[in-house]
């Protein structure tokens, strides 16, 4: 976090420290804002750490960072399906963020990467559900993240998901969904509009079948947020283990038995930097895909 101090006419803080502690104490509890202070954990613009004696300084910016909740272990490793000194390209597991979001800041596969792979200023192309696993395009440098991200915001970008639902002979499949997909702020689960102006799309197909259960392969060629999931559960085929979709049950805990059945599987691309055809496909497959 950033804290610009603010003027002082009335001189009623000698030292950075003070004011900190008064602006941040009753919230982050007796004596935690000192021993922040402490540890070196307040810095100024030039990297120098704040000491109980640092003078107040009117319009001075001071950074630190919020103490976080501890989060759980990664069930599983982020293993990396390709590098170079441009990309990465990950495979991410179930219930892994993709960046931080909420209460997931260090376990996210972001993090994950920049640590293990020693590249700090790694950045994601674009977004994974975190309920979903599969791969996700990394950028390593900055400066070339808007090249990738116009791929996914131009439609540049070929995908194909996999996944398990119940099986229904009397569905036609392949077939193409159209629908228009809203998702409001706050609310967990999107909603197709029905007569509005379609803004989603994705082809779907069967690929095989067995115990009740259809393996499909889902072709977007739109990325709406919970689209495949959406479109899915419109042809009375909700996602296995989906808890969402067609009923919101609410903050559950993660069961490592029970992910969600949907896999980003390949990707494939024109690079737009070096002009490179791209095709990856994930390592990782669906726990209950018919017939594995």
């Amino acid at each position: 976090m950033r804290v610009r101090l603010p003027g002082d006419p009335e001189g009623r803080w000698d030292t950075v420290a003070e004011h900190l502690a008064g602006r941040y104490g009753r919230a982050a509890g007796a004596g935690r804002v000192e021993a922040m202070v402490a540890e070196g954990r307040f810095v100024t613009s030039d990297g120098r750490a704040v000491t109980p004696a640092t003078p107040y300084t009117p319009g001075l910016y001071v950074f630190f960072h919020r103490d976080l909740p501890p989060e759980e272990p990664l069930l599983s490793g982020v293993d990396v399906v390709h590098r170079d000194e441009r990309i990465v390209v990950a495979d991410k597991p179930h219930f892994l963020a993709t960046t931080p979001r909420g209460g997931h800041v260090a376990r996210t596969a972001v993090a994950h990467l920049r640590r293990t792979l020693g590249l700090p200023a790694l950045q994601p192309a674009h977004r994974l559900d975190r309920l979903t696993a599969g791969l996700v395009l990394f950028v390593v440098r900055p400066a070339d993240r808007g090249a990738y991200q116009r791929l996914f915001a131009e439609r540049r970008v070929s995908k194909e998901y996999e996944a398990v639902a119940a099986h229904d002979p009397g569905l036609v499949l392949p077939r193409t969904v159209r629908s228009r997909i809203e998702k409001e702020r706050g609310v967990l689960a999107a909603h197709e509009v029905p007569g509005a102006a379609p803004n989603s799309e994705t082809r779907v197909e069967q690929a095989v079948r067995g115990g009740g259960l259809g393996g499909y392969r889902l072709f977007p060629a739109t990325g709406r947020t919970h689209q495949l999931r959406v479109h899915m559960n419109s042809l009375g085929l909700p996602l296995l283990y989906d808890p969402l979709y067609p009923l919101v049950l609410g903050q559950t805990p993660d069961d490592p038995e029970r992910p969600l059945q949907l896999l980003a599987r390949a990707m494939e691309f024109t690079d737009p930097l070096t002009g490179r055809e791209h095709r990856f496909t994930s390592g990782l497959r669906l726990a209950r895909w018919p017939g594995a």
